[in-house]
Parts: C-alpha cells; sequence; structure tokens
C-alpha cells in the first residue's frame, strides 16, 4: 500500500510541475505579446504625432517672428556657415534629423527694406527649459520684442514670463550695451535693465541671461552682415 501511494506521489509532482510550467510559459507569453503590441502602437503614435508637432512648432515659430519684429512683413532665414551669416534659398529642404543647424531670421517691411533680425535661445528656468525668440534692431542696438516658444515654468509665478504685460514691455526698447542686467521689481534705472517678476526671479534671471548668450554669440556676426547690407544699399 504504501509502495502504491509513493508511486502516486511521484507522478503527481512531475504532472504538478508540467502544469506550473505550462502556466508560467502562458502567463510570459501574453506579458511578452501585451509589450510587444503596446510598444507598437506608441511607435505608431510617435510617427504620427510627429510631423504634426514638427508643423505646429514651424507655425508658432513663424507667428513669433512677426510680433518679436515691430513692423515686420516678410522674413528669410538665415544660416550660420564657416563663421558667416549666409541667406538660405527659398525653397531649400530643412535640415535632416540630427543635424545641427544654427538659425536666425532676417525681416523685412512692406518695402523690402531690412528692419531686424529674430533670435531663438534657450536657457534652464526654475522647472524646465525656456526657449524663446526676441527681435533685435542692428541699426539701434537695442531689443524690440520677446516672446517664449516653450515653458514649463510655474504657473502663476514663472509662467508670467510669457504674459506679464509689465514684463514684456522691458522688451520694446532694450538697450544691448552695456550687457543687459536683471534688476528686482521697482528698481529699473536704465535702458539695459529688465524688471523682473516678483516671485519668479529665478525665471526672470533665466530670460536674462538667455538674452545675454545670444546677444554674445550673434551680434558680431549680424554686425558684419548689417554692415555688407548697407553698402550694397548705398
Amino acid at each position: 500500500m504504501e509502495i502504491t501511494l509513493e508511486m502516486e506521489e511521484k507522478n503527481i509532482q512531475p504532472v504538478m510541475a508540467q502544469e506550473l510550467e505550462t502556466s508560467s510559459f502562458r502567463l510570459i507569453s501574453t506579458l511578452g505579446l501585451a509589450g510587444f503590441f503596446s510598444g507598437l502602437v506608441l511607435v505608431g503614435a510617435f510617427l504620427f504625432t510627429r510631423p504634426i508637432i514638427a508643423a505646429n512648432r514651424a507655425q508658432a515659430l513663424q507667428e513669433a517672428i512677426f510680433k518679436v519684429l515691430p513692423g515686420c512683413a516678410s522674413f528669410r532665414t538665415i544660416e550660420l556657415r564657416e563663421g558667416r551669416l549666409v541667406m538660405v534659398e527659398e525653397g531649400a529642404p530643412e535640415p535632416r534629423e540630427g543635424e545641427e543647424v544654427r538659425r536666425i531670421y532676417a525681416g523685412y517691411n512692406d518695402k523690402g527694406k531690412l528692419i531686424g533680425f529674430a533670435i531663438t535661445g534657450e536657457e534652464p528656468g526654475y522647472q524646465d527649459l525656456i526657449v524663446a525668440i526676441f527681435g533685435y534692431n542692428p541699426r539701434k542696438e537695442v531689443v524690440v520684442g520677446f516672446e517664449v516658444l516653450e515653458s514649463k515654468e510655474t504657473p502663476g509665478l514663472g509662467d508670467k514670463i510669457m504674459k506679464d504685460p509689465a514684463f514684456l514691455s522691458n522688451f520694446r526698447a532694450l538697450a544691448v550695451e552695456p550687457p543687459v542686467k536683471v534688476v528686482p521689481k521697482g528698481e529699473k534705472k536704465k535702458d539695459n535693465e529688465i524688471e523682473a517678476i516678483t516671485g519668479a526671479t529665478i525665471s526672470s534671471k533665466a530670460v536674462g541671461r538667455l538674452l545675454e548668450k545670444s546677444l554674445i554669440e550673434w551680434r558680431p556676426l549680424i554686425g558684419e552682415y548689417w554692415k555688407e547690407y548697407k553698402k550694397e544699399g548705398d
């Protein structure tokens, strides 16, 4: 009798082990398939939305160029090539993905006269990277407009850099010499000073750094381009 029970137990154990192994395999297979199809959905969604996002960004950039350059009726793209600014031909293909290209935008009035340049820049803010564009008048050497393109700053505080009228008024005729400087609210006395937003000093200073870094990079290049433009007009 004992021998029979032992034999039955020995027979049961392999069956249970086999069932457990089969169940585990099914679970792993199910999870694997679920992960695979989820991945396909995510990749498909990314590929579908990427051109839409790119088109929206391009549209937002175009609208911002007209905002930061008062009197701008049209613009042309200018590219940094081998240390000098070169106008991009109309209809030229967009840079390939991953290709690093440095660009600014030349704005013209309704008579076709060059009135200024729209310059993009980015700088870490309080929450995340602030991406913005500003207008620069090389004749008067002043910033004439400012627009935030991307920001995740704190709602009600840091995000005021995008919409606060008093803050945005800093950029209607902001002198770039001496270098741009951010000062506390109510302490602006000079044309090169940006009056900070109360409670959003970090975001305000980030904007100041963004402008200063971009101006250091682009002003000398714009200066040379502007000289050549004036020579051609004489």
